[in-house]
């Protein structure tokens, strides 16, 4: 084999990955229904700022918004809403949301708005942070 015949079929070679790279990149980016939640607008690919829920501290006067990614252990009907236990291995956190159709162990990502409902009883606060989808 000579130099040019080498040359060509590694030009060709490079050419072929790069053209598999552009289909697969396209097909993903075609995917716009391919959500891990089902909720709505937070696609997998491009969800890049996860917030560990051991690091999501309530913040007086200020509206954080963080996406966290978990499963979901536990739900509760509310009045026209539901409220989900997310699991992440570093914490859970309560997540309220109009959404309805996630389902116990399901891998998902939510954004949402950190919240903080004080709860004192007996003089000892039981206060909970949760997230209420946007």
């Amino acid at each position: 084999m000579t130099i040019d015949k080498l040359v060509t079929f590694m030009k060709c070679r490079k050419f072929h990955g790069l053209g598999l790279m552009f289909l697969l990149i396209v097909g993903l980016w075609g995917c716009d229904t391919l959500n891990m939640s089902g909720l709505q607008d937070v696609n997998i690919s491009f969800v890049r700022n996860i917030t560990p829920i051991r690091e999501i501290k309530p913040i007086q006067d200020k509206q954080v918004t963080v996406y966290v990614q978990g499963k979901v252990e536990k739900q509760v009907p509310l009045l026209q809403r539901r409220a989900y236990k997310i699991n992440d291995s570093t914490g859970t956190i309560w997540v309220v949301t109009k959404q309805n159709n996630l389902k116990e162990g399901e891998s998902v990502v939510v954004k949402g708005k950190v919240r903080y409902k004080s709860i004192p009883i007996a003089g000892e606060e039981l206060g909970e942070v949760y997230l209420e989808e946007e």
